[in-house]
Parts: C-alpha cells; structure tokens; sequence
C-alpha cells in the first residue's frame, strides 16, 4: 500500500498467514503475527442478521455450500460452520470471526486493514450498515492503526461521507498502472493510498 507519492509501503499478511491455516481465522492471524509484518489485512461482510463478520468469498462454497452465502446465515449458525475445514491438514475447527472480535484481539497488536466487500445482490442499506458498523469499530480502535479499504469506489466514497477524516484506501485492480494511480490519489484527495498488487 503507497499512502504518498514517496512511495511508503506497508506489508500487511493478506488474510492472514493463508498459506498456514485457514484465511481469515484466529489460527492464520496468530501466525501472520510472527513474521515481520505492519499489519493484517481481512475482509467484512454482514451476516442475515446484520453483523459483521469475516469471509472473503461471495459463496460458501469452501465449506461445501456453494449455492449459499454469508448472508443467507444469522451470526449464530456461521460461529457454528466450520470455517477452517477448506483448509485441510488436520486443521482444528473454527466458527466464523465477527468483525468486533477482530478488532478486539488485533488493534492493539498490529496495524489493521479491514477490507469492506460489495456484492451486485446486496441492496443498499445493507451496504451503508455494513460501512457505518465497521468504521464504527475502527474508529474505537485508531490507536492501532486501522484502514478500511474497498475495490468498490462508491463504498469508499460513502465511508468518507460518514467519517470524512478516516483514512480510506481504494483497493486497485491488477492493471492499475502508475499513472493512473497518481491521478487517482490527485482527484480524490481524501484516499489516503492504495493497495496494488
């Protein structure tokens, strides 16, 4: 993530350390924590009930169900899938992690990046609770250094909206190139980087 034309760039543990355990469980975010990183990076989603929780994907299909989504579950009922079972390895078993909980466990320990998915069936207050909640939490927690990010730029530009002194990070395609990166960060000042792969 370059937070300036100088260039400053941090390295968060995508997910967690992945390759290790199971993305975006408390065993992958324990184990990203023991190589030199700035923070850990997750991804958040809202539950049927309107919770935020953690999960990357727009299906459960790692977990067997690939006709159902994170919102089609109450918190309740995804704390008791196994969320690490994709993960094989004699992975041990680990419900879903609410976003509190993160934050909780984590902002005092590294800096944090808290990815805020989007989804074409999702309707728009959905969308603006789940941005509300998590800057929300974020803002208890800035002593550790947290950013929120979204490769959806209308998201972005709503989180600003509702807390216009929050650093915001856009998330870039794969093809973003310098160039447009820089006139990004010009046109929309309040960007305070972007993740580039």
């Amino acid at each position: 993530m370059s937070t300036n034309p100088a260039r400053t760039t941090r390295i968060y543990a995508h997910r967690g350390a992945n390759r290790e355990a199971a993305e975006n469980t408390r065993t992958a975010f324990e184990r990203a924590l023991s190589y030199p990183i700035d923070g850990i990076e997750t991804d958040v989603q809202l539950s049927l009930d309107g919770v935020p929780v953690l999960w990357h994907d727009g299906f459960l299909g790692k977990l067997g169900m690939p006709a159902r989504r994170v919102d089609d579950c109450s918190l309740a009922e995804l704390q008791a899938m196994d969320f690490a079972m994709h993960f094989g390895r004699g992975a041990k078993p680990e419900g879903i992690m609410a976003l509190r909980d993160f934050v909780s466990a984590y902002a005092a320990r590294c800096g944090l990046l808290l990815e805020i998915k989007s989804h074409d069936h999702e309707n728009i207050g959905r969308q603006r609770s789940k941005i509300k909640q998590t800057l929300e939490l974020a803002k208890n927690a800035r002593r550790g250094g947290v950013l929120v990010s979204s490769f959806h730029f209308p998201s972005l530009m709503y989180a600003h909206e509702c807390a216009p002194d929050f650093p915001l990070v856009y998330n870039g395609e794969s093809n973003l190139q310098a160039r447009q990166a820089e006139r990004l960060l010009d046109a929309y000042p309040f960007l305070h980087g972007l993740c580039v792969h």
